[in-house]
């Protein structure tokens, strides 16, 4: 955090983090996009793209939330804020990912509509936690 002149600039994400928010940012649509094509054509490598799609978000995901508690702790020693609900959303992201994952580990019929209804959950949370990510540099007045 900088202090300039009764500002705060709140920082924006470490280039490395950056790209593991990416993973999920990318993956997680595409695996919902997979359910859908394998709701509507029952064609069991959907169900297989969604597997894979999922973990490779699983991979961005893991990194990303790692990054943000070291940072969370990191900022909670220099007495500096860091946005509680950015590292909340993450976590939820996590788990509802990795129950995804899980749930795509059965049988591909047996996925469904489970595995759509988490793959469109983790992609709304992938959605929220890149916007409050990538979301710049912020100046807010010190009161």
């Amino acid at each position: 955090m900088l202090v300039l002149s009764g500002s705060i600039l709140r920082r924006t994400l470490h280039p490395l983090h950056a790209i593991l928010l990416a993973f999920p940012l990318s993956m997680f649509p595409g695996a919902l996009l997979s359910d859908v094509a394998y709701w509507e054509t029952y064609h069991v490598q959907w169900s297989n793209f969604s597997s894979w799609l999922i973990v490779g978000g699983m991979i961005g995901a893991t990194g990303a939330l790692l990054w943000a508690l070291v940072g969370l702790v990191l900022a909670w020693r220099a007495g500096e804020r860091m946005p509680i609900a950015y590292v909340g959303v993450l976590l939820v992201m996590w788990v509802l990912g990795f129950i995804n994952a899980l749930v795509h580990a059965k049988d591909a019929w047996a996925t469904m509509p489970e595995g759509l209804y988490l793959s469109a959950a983790t992609t709304i949370l992938a959605l929220v936690a890149a916007w409050r990510g990538y979301s710049g540099f912020r100046i807010e007045e010190v009161g």
